[in-house]
Formats: structure tokens, C-alpha cells, sequence
């Protein structure tokens, strides 16, 4: 893909975004576009930063360190996006601003534990199962009470919302109830503390989201293309 193509894919999300944001009657302000470049290179990524793009989501820890190596100069944004590994936990905190899937005591505590005191707090959304999928990772939603109670006792976290990866479907009701679920928690959870973030939508679904008040959006191969694994 070159960078033509990135810059191209990048606006025709924004255009998305803007328009669900007119739907939604949001404020111009309101969304954030967070590129998911997980398995891509660091070329791709420099290039969706020329075009205006600061905010990168990563799955892998070491690609992602290797990546922010290559990349140190720029002033990029990195949030963890991936399943928490205990063996894992030391880097994320050191190299992340954003961890997006906090489902865990214990990896809240070591990912508090590790974060040096000369970086900023780090970032920190609770992922929530909520559509209670056994393949899926998160806390389930009667739980998530007391894992925020519990990572709001963590001075070197800052807790500012909720993530999920919602069972996918292409019907646009059922979407907008599940990230609807997942924004009532969200305003039940602002009587314990202030969140301003909800962490939900990607490339199939981010109308959807947008509407019943996401902040943050994560999409990937929209922007850089089909993924490989190999």
C-alpha cells in the first residue's frame, strides 16, 4: 500500500466519523480515531502519521516495542489494545500510554507497580465482556463495580472508561443495544468516579457506536489494509 492509499483510507474514516457524528448530533470533538497497527510495519504507520494520524493501538508487545524504536522521534501516542500477559505486564507499562483491556486485579497491580514515576499516569480503560461471550476476554459486567473500586485505590493509574469487543453482527440495532449496554454501565459507574472514555466500534460497527457515544473508535485494516500473519 502506499502512502497515497493510507492517507486516501485515513480520510474516508474520518469522513465516517464525521458524518455519524452529525447523525448522532455529537460535537465535532467528541471522537477520537485510534489506527490499530497491529502486524503492520513501521513504514505504514509513519505514513498514516504524516497524514495527521497520532494515535497507534497494538496487540503484540514486542512488535509494538520494535516499532516504537523505529518510530521514537515522532510524536506518536501508543495505546496496548491486546490481551494482558503477566510476562508482558513490564513492558506495556513502560511503553504505553493507554492500556485498553483491564480485566484483572492482579494485572492492574503490576501494571501500577511498574510505572515509573517519572512517566505520566497511565491510561486505563476496564474491558467489559458485555456481550458475555466465553471466547472473549473482560470482566463480566457485575463485576465491574469492584475491579474499579479496586484499580481506583492504584496511584500510578489513571482509570478513564470502559472498552469492548461486542459479539460481532451486522445488524445495526442489535450494535447500537450492545454499545448502548455498555454506555449505561459507563453512566453508572460516573457516581463512583469522573470516566470520560467508551472504548467501542471498529470498521463493521463504528456508526453504531458513535451513536450511543463512543469516544474512541479502533480501526485497522480500513486504514492500512488486510493483515498478515504470517
Amino acid at each position: 500500500m502506499t502512502e497515497l492509499s493510507i492517507t486516501t483510507r485515513l480520510a474516508a474514516i474520518h469522513q465516517r466519523i464525521h458524518q455519524a457524528k452529525i447523525a448522532a448530533n455529537r460535537a465535532t470533538d467528541t471522537v477520537q480515531l485510534l489506527a490499530v497497527s497491529k502486524t503492520h510495519d513501521a513504514s505504514k504507520i509513519h505514513a498514516a502519521w504524516e497524514a495527521g494520524q497520532k494515535m497507534f493501538g497494538e496487540n503484540y508487545v514486542q512488535e509494538a516495542v520494535n516499532k516504537q524504536k523505529q518510530l521514537q522521534n515522532l510524536d506518536i501516542d501508543w495505546h496496548f489494545i491486546g490481551k494482558l500477559q503477566s510476562n508482558k505486564i513490564k513492558l506495556i507499562a513502560e511503553n504505553f500510554a493507554w492500556v485498553h483491556t483491564v480485566s484483572d486485579i492482579n494485572h492492574a497491580r503490576r501494571l501500577n507497580a511498574q510505572r515509573s514515576i517519572e512517566l505520566p499516569l497511565l491510561n486505563v480503560c476496564i474491558q467489559v465482556n458485555i456481550s458475555n461471550e466465553l471466547s472473549k476476554g473482560g470482566v463480566d459486567v457485575e463485576s465491574t463495580i469492584l475491579l474499579l473500586k479496586q484499580c481506583l485505590e492504584l496511584p500510578r493509574l489513571q482509570i478513564r472508561g470502559l472498552m469492548a469487543i461486542p459479539e460481532p453482527t451486522n445488524e445495526v440495532a442489535i450494535q447500537r443495544q450492545i454499545f448502548a449496554r455498555l454506555r449505561q454501565l459507563k453512566n453508572e459507574l460516573t457516581q463512583i468516579t469522573t470516566l470520560d472514555t467508551l472504548s467501542m466500534g471498529m470498521s463493521n460497527d463504528l456508526e453504531a457506536a458513535i451513536y450511543e457515544g463512543a469516544t474512541i473508535v479502533r480501526i485497522g485494516t480500513a486504514i492500512f489494509g488486510e493483515r498478515d500473519y504470517a
